[in-house]
């Protein structure tokens, strides 16, 4: 339960701070410093939580929690230190002139949605009266949870635009539109505001809207998908990249992660299909413009057979994983249960879930080849 809050949590956060400081312009390093400080010891605080005593989970939507007082400790602190690390990025990476700078501008979006998600987390906190029970963290965290969204799918489209230039192929389209489209893509932003001012917290037209929201908020970034289709399309024929492989990856999980939450019917693994590929999509963006910064930064590049292929395994194990969820989900699988509780009588349910356990061992290698490939090139350390 912790890996999900580490991944889709700690890891997206942190690697969003390495864009807003990638963009952004110096100064507050102070600031920097102390979010970094406090992220990381509520991350450590967070790792080490599930061994101490009275760790039991709530397997609630977004941020499961262990209600235990170190987890919440530990939520605290990592919400505290990231928050901190939006304001800086929020005041460091405004985009000027407004327009001419697309990735500056879509990074300055993302970090305005996740101010606008931890602003949800807090209201809903406040406001929700306690009650006994996963209902309690599904609410507190629902409206928080989908704005939150919002950042990781613009930071990925700057992630695959990033890549593309980098490769010497840039989108077809012109900074000033691409700029007009990440500002379409982010307008549903307003309806959060519009919702926690509106509705009462916690209602059930709270929660509607919500999943309203997120059938109908993210297909106003069709026209920013439609600029990375091109970018990647342009990407053929050139040589074999690791930041390549990782954006042609990163799309197909994506779109295959869009299209299972279409599909959605009941509350069966076709969920979780969704959430890890839309997840996944945006993790093979972030793996790939970390091959892109690695250098900038002064390392070596990401070089050899590993790196072009650490993608591809990740990306091959993670659709494996998708494809045998989504399988299972047809013929019914529930979500959130394990063991005897998911009542596996056929043969195909049998099937679809074993490509579940095997696609997620996969997707395992594939990870630690990237910790592998970003290892190597640093290991020689900075060069002059």
């Amino acid at each position: 339960m912790v890996h999900v809050d580490l991944s889709v949590a700690v890891w997206f956060m942190a690697f969003a701070v390495v864009i807003w400081s990638a963009v952004g312009r110096p100064g507050l390093a102070w600031l920097g410093w102390s979010g970094f400080g406090l992220a990381a010891l509520g991350t450590a605080l967070m790792t080490v939580s599930p061994f101490f005593p009275g760790a039991e989970p709530v397997l609630n939507n977004y941020i499961p929690v262990l209600e235990q007082p170190l987890f919440f400790a530990s939520l605290w602190i990592f919400a505290a230190g990231t928050t901190l690390a939006v304001l800086r990025a929020l005041l460091t990476s405004w985009p000027r002139p407004f327009l001419a700078d697309p990735l500056g501008l879509g990074s300055f979006l993302g970090a305005l949605a996740a101010l606008l998600s931890l602003a949800a987390f807090f209201v809903s906190w406040w406001l929700v009266p306690w009650v006994e029970g996963q209902i309690y963290y599904e609410v507190i965290f629902w409206g928080g949870g989908h704005t939150l969204q919002f950042q990781h799918s613009l930071l990925m489209i700057v992630a695959w635009l990033w890549i593309a230039a980098a490769l010497g192929r840039p989108a077809p389209v012109s900074p000033r539109a691409q700029s007009l489209m990440f500002v379409v893509a982010a307008v549903p932003l307003l309806a959060v505001v519009a919702i926690y001012l509106l509705v009462p917290v916690g209602s059930l037209p709270h929660v509607e809207l919500f999943a309203k929201l997120m059938i109908w908020g993210h297909p106003y970034m069709l026209p920013l998908l439609l600029v990375g289709v091109l970018a990647l399309w342009r990407l053929r024929g050139t040589a074999a990249d690791p930041a390549k492989s990782a954006f042609v990856s990163s799309f197909v999980l994506f779109a295959l992660g869009g299209v299972l939450g279409y599909a959605i019917h009941g509350v069966n693994v076709v969920i979780p299909a969704h959430y890890h590929g839309s997840t996944v999509g945006v993790t093979l963006a972030f793996m790939g413009l970390a091959y892109v910064l690695l250098p900038l930064l002064g390392f070596a590049r990401a070089e050899g057979a590993m790196a072009i292929w650490q993608p591809y395994v990740y990306g091959a194990g993670q659709l494996i994983h998708v494809l045998g969820l989504a399988w299972s989900g047809g013929y019914g699988v529930q979500r959130k249960v394990a063991g005897a509780d998911q009542f596996l009588t056929t043969l195909p349910q049998k099937i679809g879930m074993g490509m579940m356990g095997l696609g997620g061992l996969i997707a395992v290698i594939g990870g630690l080849m990237f910790v592998l490939v970003c290892l190597k090139a640093m290991s020689g350390g900075k060069r002059r």
